[in-house]
């Protein structure tokens, strides 16, 4: 399926419509020679590409339209996962999955933001962005997780939360709030992955973990580049300055001590390779749930809170 293109991943793209035409082709020794010189190329052409990405290119790529989804991730670092719907109250909200899996054996909750990928599944999805339901649903699978002694694992992928009139009707900042308040004291484990898209207070409310970790080109951000550019220049088309002010990559927020570590993307990003960045991620989280569980819950909690309350780092002037 033909997506669009962004202007600096174009030359890689070239390449790989000529790799995927010659493996379509009948094996041959020329082709077979054709092939093994086209996959050098594609390797050569993404290593120059990605040797040097901007914070506003990082950006892009966080939001490339192949980019693994949560669904993606569930289904392939997991098994027996049950999708639990609704949150009690008013509705189901498709834009958060949520529900109970096992990872290498052992049971977790596993909630994320859920984008879509035909039209009809992003409208069905709301392009990720929840409503007050979606995030009372992912309350009540915590509760659940809380209750019988399971790890919280959140992959959290979204612009951020949904801004209309029926979302705040309903109570978006409360939802949101009681969120930070809840994973704040939950006597669970809490892994947070960053997979694509960090975004506002929508993200944040999947956010509040023991440990919080990021896809190496993944984001997270207080706003958009384009809001901050909006706001403070009235000029969307500074986004890039936006994006490198910001501080949004995964590499300059572990250097801000916001989060405790970078999960490297296999070459040319996650939509790449999803089976290499499944393991990867499978990996990161075992072992974090490995350390987290050796601690007692008052100490975790207190962990939990001291951490949120240094994080970040500045300088006076």
């Amino acid at each position: 399926m033909a997506t669009p293109t962004l202007p600096f991943l174009q030359p890689i793209e070239e390449v790989r419509e000529r790799l995927l035409k010659l493996q379509s082709e009948p094996s041959s020794l020329e082709r077979d020679d054709a092939l093994a010189v086209t996959k050098r190329e594609l390797e050569e052409t993404i290593e120059s590409v990605f040797s040097d990405l901007t914070p506003w290119q990082r950006c892009q790529v966080a939001r490339h339209p192949e980019r693994p989804y949560t669904l993606d991730y569930i289904n392939g670092t997991m098994t027996g996962f049950v999708e639990l719907h609704g949150d009690r109250s008013f509705a189901d909200d498709p834009a958060i999955v949520a529900g109970f899996a096992q990872l290498e054996g052992d049971p977790v909750a596993v909630i994320g933001h859920q984008k879509g990928r035909s039209t009809s599944e992003k409208v069905r999805r709301n392009f990720g962005m929840p409503r007050p339901e979606g995030y009372r649903k992912a309350l009540r699978v915590m509760r659940l997780a809380a209750r019988f002694g399971r790890p919280v694992v959140t992959f959290i992928d979204t612009p951020g939360a949904y801004p209309g009139i029926d979302a705040e009707e309903r109570g978006q900042a409360e939802a949101i709030a009681t969120n930070l308040l809840e994973m704040a004291r939950l006597p669970v484990p809490i892994v947070v992955v960053v997979t694509g898209e960090g975004g506002s207070g929508g993200a944040l409310a999947l956010g509040i973990g023991d440990r919080i970790m990021m896809l190496e080109h993944s984001i997270y951000s207080v706003i958009s580049p384009e809001g901050c550019a909006a706001i403070l220049w009235k000029d969307q088309a500074r986004a890039q300055d936006a994006a490198s002010a910001l501080k949004i990559t995964a590499p300059d927020l572990k250097q801000l001590g916001v989060i405790d570590e970078v999960i490297p993307e296999p070459l040319g990003g996650a939509h790449m390779d999803p089976p290499t960045m499944c393991r990867s991620i499978s990996a990161a989280v075992r072992r974090a749930l490995k350390e987290l569980r050796r601690s007692k819950t008052d100490a975790l909690l207190q962990r939990r809170y001291r951490k949120f309350r240094t994080m970040g780092r500045f300088l006076e002037r």
